[in-house]
C-alpha cells in the first residue's frame, strides 16, 4: 500500500516506527500537500461571497491549481520514500571482487543523485506554490486569512525540510558541477522562501 493510502493515524505510526521511512523528504511533501489544502480551503471559501465577486472566478482558479498541487504532493511522499530505498538498495549490493565494488560504487552515486533530485522538485514545487498562497490569502475570505498564513507557514516548511534533504544527499556526491548546481539553487529558495513567508506573516498580523 501506498504511504499517501494510508489513514492518517497509520502514517503517523510509521513515522513514529524504527524504520527510516517515511522520513523528513515524505513529511517535508505532506506539509505541501497540508499547505495545498488549506489555500484552496481559502479560496473555495471565497466563492460565492458577494463582497468578493470581482475575484470569484480567479478564486476557482487558484482552487483547481492547488488541487493539482495536492496531487502531486502526495504522490511525491511515495517518490521520497521510493528514493531512499533506492539508495539502500545500491548500498546493499554485493562488494567481494573490484567489478562488484566500482559497480557498487556507480549504482549508489547514480542513486543518491535521484535521492538528491527528488526532493529538490518537491522544494520547487512548493515554492513555485508560495506566490498562489499569497495571493489568495491577500486577495481572499478576509475570515479566513489566518488559514492563509498557517498554510503560508505550511508551505515554508515542506520547501525548507526538502532542501534539507537535497544538501544531505549532496554530501556524498562526487560531481562537483551537480553539486554545485543544486547547492546554489537551494541556497536561493530557502533566501526568498523565507523573504516571503515573513512579507505575508507580518500582512496577516495587520489584519487581525
Amino acid at each position: 500500500m501506498k504511504l499517501q493510502d494510508l489513514t492518517l493515524k497509520e502514517f503517523l505510526e510509521k513515522t513514529a516506527g524504527n524504520e527510516p521511512v517515511p522520513g523528513g523528504g515524505s513529511i517535508s511533501a505532506l506539509n505541501g500537500a497540508i499547505a495545498s489544502s488549506l489555500a484552496q480551503m481559502l479560496a473555495n471559501l471565497t466563492v460565492g461571497k458577494k463582497n468578493y465577486v470581482d475575484v470569484e472566478e480567479e478564486m476557482k482558479e487558484n482552487g483547481v491549481k492547488f488541487e493539482e498541487y495536492r496531487t502531486h504532493f502526495l504522490d511525491d511522499i511515495d517518490r521520497d520514500s521510493d528514493a531512499y530505498n533506492l539508495v539502500f538498495g545500491a548500498f546493499k549490493l554485493p562488494k567481494e571482487t573490484v567489478e562488484e565494488k566500482a559497480l557498487r560504487s556507480e549504482k549508489i552515486q547514480e542513486a543518491t543523485k535521484v535521492a538528491a533530485l527528488v526532493p529538490m522538485e518537491i522544494a520547487e514545487r512548493a515554492f513555485e506554490m508560495l506566490d498562489l498562497i499569497v495571493e489568495t490569502t491577500r486577495k481572499g475570505n478576509k475570515n479566513a486569512v489566518t488559514d492563509g498564513c498557517v498554510a503560508m507557514m505550511a508551505c515554508r516548511t515542506a520547501v525548507l525540510g526538502a532542501l534539507l534533504n537535497v544538501r544531505i544527499n549532496l554530501g556524498g556526491l562526487k560531481d562537483p558541477e551537480f553539486v554545485k548546481k543544486l547547492a546554489d539553487n537551494c541556497d536561493r529558495i530557502e533566501k526568498e522562501t523565507v523573504e516571503k513567508e515573513k512579507e505575508l506573516t507580518d500582512w496577516v498580523k495587520t489584519q487581525l
